[in-house]
């Protein structure tokens, strides 16, 4: 039974080093952590790191309070997700990579954005993660509106 668990990891490790990007997507249904921290679950891997972005209660000019918030992706938001991913997964030794992010209203506390990668050791892994992150901020055409609470509003990302 041993030796059959031991094949299986060493088989779902070629499978990760074929294919390491688990999951990428862009949603209108909310996120979960568990399901991307799932998606990056490896056995060769000794580090995961995840990172969360959450809709807070103030942004912009002055810290305003943020009373309304919605994401909107261009068409090609998915292609420009993946290639952002293709870029860490090149740059860093990545067992698995994995990226969701939300698009359409969201309420203060709701998940916007969840990223994990995973990789042989701590170091690489938290790199990875902050490289996805900051790409896919910098880099996918998701903007966001958000609503403040003196009635103005901002176009974030556009």
């Amino acid at each position: 039974m041993g030796a059959m668990a031991h094949t299986d990891a060493s088989q779902a490790g070629e499978r990760a080093a074929v294919d390491p990007i688990r999951l990428l997507a862009i949603r209108e249904t909310p996120l979960s952590v568990d399901e991307v921290f799932a998606a990056v679950g490896d056995a060769a891997a000794g580090g995961t790191a995840l990172f969360v972005g959450t809709v807070r209660d103030h942004d912009g000019p002055g810290d305003a309070q943020v009373t309304g918030l919605g994401y909107a992706a261009h068409p090609s938001a998915a292609a420009e997700l993946r290639r952002v991913a293709e870029k860490v997964v090149a740059d860093f030794p990545v067992r698995a990579l994995a990226a969701v992010h939300r698009v359409g209203d969201l309420a203060v506390g709701d998940l916007a954005v969840v990223v994990a990668v995973s990789c042989p050791h701590r170091a690489e892994a938290f790199a990875a993660c902050r490289r996805l992150i900051d790409d896919l901020k910098a880099e996918v055409p998701i903007w966001k509106h958000q609503t403040f609470g003196d009635g103005t509003e901002e176009w974030v990302g556009v």
